[in-house]
């Protein structure tokens, strides 16, 4: 009886370190997803100031829609690349948060 105590709670031990790491990893996901979209956001917020500051001294009608259209391409450009790194953040996170997982996993799933 003694043994099988020992047993069940090794494993809640095992499972409580496994629960830790994986909360860990995903907390670290996330504070990098949230710094990463902060910076993306003052980026943008400093790129569409200085073409407003552009747009509002241009000289001619020609002026004012080259100067839109720039910052029109230049923030589609950024809004893509900022999307794809936000999705390749979003799968390490997941990608990571599952790793310590597996080896509960395994312990469970019946060997084929």
């Amino acid at each position: 009886m003694l043994k099988n105590f020992d047993d069940i709670q090794k494993l809640g031990k095992d499972n409580m370190d496994t629960c830790m790491k994986q909360f860990g990893t995903v907390s670290k996901g996330f504070q990098a997803i949230a710094t990463e979209f902060a910076d993306y956001s003052k980026k943008s917020f400093e790129e569409g100031s200085a073409a407003l500051e552009k747009l509002l001294g241009a000289k001619s009608l020609e002026k004012a829609i080259e100067v839109q259209s720039e910052y029109a391409k230049a923030a589609y450009e950024s809004f893509v690349a900022e999307a794809t790194k936000m999705g390749e953040l979003y799968t390490d996170l997941a990608r990571e948060s599952y790793k310590p997982l597996e080896g509960m996993i395994a312990k469970v799933a019946p060997a084929k």
